[in-house]
């Protein structure tokens, strides 16, 4: 693993806010504030002129804005090759969009702690291969040497355990292993994890969630709520108006942030001359996303049962992301498990800390820093050792033998222990077969239409008269980081490919150069 000269920092990429941190001199995980001294930097890009971006303007700013200017929730279109946006004659992408966000969290940081070189970004666990790629690719973009990508349960599971002075610590009280859920509701995406943990040895059981469901959907209730009411009594539905929604969308934020402190909020609209108020109270919040809560109490539930836990099992709960602020969050938890939620942790920062805790246990490990601190860190953290799992099943498109039709065998079962490889041979189709087709599949579903595409591996150029019902090796493997390999190898010839997947759409070694060069132009403020 190379570093770079420089600092290494821990990045949480977040859907409406994004935060970084770093050990500080004493080893303690501390947020970066950005230039106005917050801990947290909004999400949002504002699209000015040439050139020039705005990252992180106040909620008011951007409401004001014409929408086709503002971007915001990219963190839920990384890896979707469907994303169109132009700006400044250009075609931009979520990758780019999103290193905007990390040069703007790496200048204001560096200008507390000097130059920022090397960083490990977060990822919701539930991301599929092309969202991890599109991440790192993003960190690239923004002339981040990207050492690794964490799974955000995972970071603030290290969090939690260096909050309660367990990490790295010795000594026979340290061997018991402990069971940890940790529930993320984040702006944008969710997941539920299980972890069991010594100081020395992180491994995740179970996860499973939803990178369409986060804090933004409950927002996006009141605003339905709030435009059904004016439609009433006005005849006009405000969710027309681009203008209104994007107007909407900072209030109905602001009426939640309400609703978690007080009992009720009120709201005043006005639009096209015409005006209402709106008073929404926190049970009438409640019951128009019940629905919502229900999907996140259900997870919990299946990821306890894939785990092999039972609630009474779990030593704690721990709420990770501005969501969870909202009561009714740690009420139901409390509800579904017995257990109460675990409080001590800042729903904001802690998984840019588990971040940051991470980086410092690879610098531990491979960059051989001789400073006292780094050889304190190297003492404490260089034991520590990570398991993860596979969020998603992989598998082939291959043909049943005894109907014809194509089906998906799954290679890899999700919530398997990374890494893991596994090699299956399989049969040529028919005789004189002059290439293999390697299609590559996400999702355990036995129907291919059910799951997702990663891409294809090509073996090409086979021997002549190859028989009908030749070998092929094929060998699917994860990584450490979830990141996936293929390779196939024809064993008649020996004809082979061992190459990463041929993805569809994504970016190329190309396509990050140019973008990379074309974000080191512009000014981000």
């Amino acid at each position: 693993m190379e570093f770079k000269e420089g600092h290494t920092v821990g990045i949480d990429l977040g859907t409406t806010f994004s935060t970084i941190a770093q050990l500080d001199e004493t080893g303690k995980p501390v947020p970066l504030p950005n230039e106005d001294d917050q801990e947290e930097t909004p999400s949002l890009i504002l699209l000015t002129d040439s050139h020039h971006v705005v990252v992180g303007p106040s909620r008011m700013r951007a409401a004001v804005e014409d929408p086709d200017h503002v971007v915001e929730r990219i963190k839920r279109r990384m890896g979707d090759v469907s994303f169109q946006r132009t700006f400044d004659g250009r075609e931009i992408t979520p990758e780019f969009l999103s290193a905007l966000i990390l040069k703007k969290l790496r200048q204001d940081a560096e200008k507390r702690i000097g130059k920022i070189s090397n960083a490990v970004i977060t990822v919701p666990y539930y991301f599929n291969d092309a969202r991890r790629k599109a991440t790192q690719d993003a960190g690239r973009i923004a002339g981040l040497n990207v050492i690794d990508i964490i799974n955000e349960p995972t970071a603030a599971t290290l969090t939690y355990a260096w909050h309660c002075g367990e990490l790295g610590a010795s000594g026979p009280s340290a061997s018991k292993p402990r069971l940890v859920l940790v529930y993320d509701l984040g702006g944008g995406t969710f997941d539920v994890t299980v972890v069991r943990y010594t100081p020395t040895h992180f491994q995740v059981l179970a996860t499973d969630g939803d990178v369409e469901l986060g804090g933004v959907d409950w927002n996006d209730r009141i605003l339905d709520h709030v435009a059904e009411e004016f439609k009433a009594k006005h005849g006009i539905d405000l969710r027309e108006s681009r203008q209104m929604v994007h107007t909407l969308r900072n209030d109905c934020d602001l009426a939640k942030l309400d609703l978690s402190e007080n009992a009720e909020t009120k709201m005043i609209v006005r639009h096209e001359g015409k005006a209402l108020s709106v008073t929404i109270t926190r049970e009438q919040f409640a019951t128009m996303t019940a629905d919502l809560l229900q999907r996140t109490a259900d997870t919990t539930e299946l990821v306890l049962e894939q785990a092999g836990i039972k609630p009474d099992q779990l030593d704690a709960i721990v709420m990770v992301g501005g969501s969870t602020l909202m009561p009714q969050v740690p009420e139901m938890l409390h509800r579904v498990t017995g257990v109460e939620p675990y409080a001590g942790l800042s729903p904001y920062t802690s998984v840019a800390q588990g971040a940051a805790i991470h980086a410092a246990i690879l610098e531990a490990k491979y960059r051989g820093q001789t400073s006292e601190l780094a050889e304190k860190l190297r003492k404490m953290l260089e034991s520590v050792k990570q398991e993860n799992v596979n969020s998603h099943g992989l598998g082939v498109i291959a043909t049943n033998p005894k109907t014809g039709r194509e089906i998906n065998h799954v290679m890899i079962k999700r919530n398997t222990s990374l890494p893991f490889e596994r090699t299956q041979t399989f049969r040529t189709r028919k005789a004189g077969q002059k290439r293999i087709s390697v299609q590559v599949l996400e999702g355990d579903a036995p129907d291919p239409k059910a799951c997702s595409l990663l891409g294809k591996c090509r073996i090409v150029d086979l021997p002549d008269d190859l028989p009908q019902g030749s070998l092929v090796d094929v060998t699917y493997a994860f990584d450490t980081a979830g990141r996936i390999s293929v390779r196939a190898k024809e064993k008649t010839g020996g004809k082979e490919a061992s190459i990463a997947i041929e993805r569809r759409g994504g970016l190329d070694e190309q396509d990050i150069d140019t973008l990379t060069k074309l974000a080191s132009e512009y000014k981000v403020e």
